[in-house]
């Protein structure tokens, strides 16, 4: 699996809507359905990427922290699961309940909500404001499996803590890194 760096586009996007099932409860959820009062944040993901199990745990501890602060969460796994079956929706729904997620984990079968976001690899974070344009997109924190760097989310947790205050975004922001989005072959 290649490593890949996400795309850093410019803040102020907004966040692009997307109709998507959510592979535990089966409801059909958009992006007004998770967002939080104060921000939201949009985090693509998948099963089997070693980059995503590395900080499974850590996302999971803090979006059950900054869910009471107003923040929404929102998991999605946009992989062609005919080559990657191990991400299908049925495996996905099982991943949520073990690791307890607290948010939706939702299956965007066409890619096209991956490619509205320009979401490029595993785990993929924006964090969009309470009008829902960008304010963080990037790392979750420094550490990667096997680099002996704690995980604790620092990246992710300050950029949470300025949206919550209302102050302006993180001029220095780091690129998520893991494995690419699996794109379907046409």
């Amino acid at each position: 699996m290649a490593l890949t760096e996400s795309i850093m586009i410019d803040l102020g996007v907004k966040a692009p809507d997307f109709n998507l099932p959510d592979t535990v409860s089966n409801q059909v959820l958009n992006y007004s359905d998770i967002k939080g009062s104060k921000g939201t944040v949009v985090m693509f993901l998948c099963n089997h990427c070693p980059y995503v199990i590395h900080v499974n745990d850590e996302i999971v501890k803090i979006a059950n922290e900054y869910v009471a602060k107003g923040i929404g969460f929102v998991a999605i796994s946009s992989n062609d699961v005919e080559n990657y079956p191990q991400d299908s929706p049925d495996k996905m729904s099982i991943v949520a309940q073990v690791l307890r997620y607290s948010f939706p984990y939702l299956y965007d079968e066409t890619q096209e909500v991956a490619k509205s976001y320009q979401a490029a690899c595993t785990p993929d974070i924006y964090v969009f404001d309470s009008a829902d344009l960008l304010y963080y997109r990037g790392r979750l924190d420094e550490s990667r499996p096997k680099s002996d760097l704690p995980l604790n989310g620092k990246d992710l947790r300050l950029a949470l803590e300025l949206l919550i205050r209302d102050e302006p975004p993180l001029t220095k922001q780091y690129p998520s890194a893991g494995c690419n989005i699996k794109w379907k072959t046409v």
